[in-house]
């Protein structure tokens, strides 16, 4: 059978021996195959058996041989990189200084808003009303918003007007023009005559400040 083979060895003196060892080192560098019958010189009795099936030994490329240089090999091979350094960057050895806390802001002091300045005061009767269509500066009346109409101040001009008994006050608007009755300088808005008095009062001195 192909690729099979069986041996038979009879080895029964040192020099049988040798001779055997000899005989498997020819096969193997010169490719010799059959069968060997060797006798040893000292008796005719010593005899070696060797019963070796032909079999077809393929020629090992030469880059395959087990004798090529390793060195040929590692040549080829990338080489190796070297492992990182342990030692940090200068730009990580500066991430080790101590950290500190992200300031809060701080808190801002609240915008105070100057007081307005006084031009003139002075005391006189105050009324309300709360009809009318158009007020004096082309704008509809509404009784709800905090205005009011004087003889001859200027349209939009600030006035403060307080109740001395209750000390309450409110600032309107001069958008309209009257009172026109004797002993009276404001006619406020309902809104704001309510804010300082009851509308039951429907008249009463009053002191202003107009503010610049």
């Amino acid at each position: 059978m192909a690729g099979r083979h069986s041996r038979t060895r009879m080895f029964s003196s040192p020099a049988g021996i040798v001779a055997t060892a000899a005989v498997g080192v020819a096969v193997a560098v010169g490719g010799t195959f059959g069968a060997v019958q060797l006798t040893s010189g000292s008796t005719g009795s010593e005899q070696v058996a060797l019963d070796l099936t032909p079999t077809t030994v393929p020629s090992s490329p030469a880059t395959s041989s087990p004798s090529a240089s390793p060195s040929a090999s590692a040549s080829a091979s990338p080489s190796a990189s070297a492992s990182p350094s342990a030692s940090r960057s200068p730009q990580a050895a500066s991430r080790a200084k101590a950290r500190t806390s992200t300031p809060k802001p701080s808190a801002t002091a609240k915008k105070t808003t100057p007081a307005a300045k006084v031009l003139q005061s002075g005391s006189c009767g105050a009324s309300f009303y709360s009809d009318g269509q158009l007020t004096a500066n082309g704008e509809s009346f509404n009784p709800s918003e905090l205005t009011a109409a004087h003889k001859t101040l200027p349209f939009n001009t600030k006035v403060r007007v307080t109740n001395p008994s209750s000390g309450k006050s409110v600032v309107v608007r001069i958008n309209d023009r009257g009172p026109f009755i004797d002993g009276r300088c404001l006619d406020l808005s309902r809104a704001a005559f309510a804010t300082i008095a009851s509308l039951d009062v429907g008249a009463f001195t009053v002191r202003y400040e107009v503010l610049g």
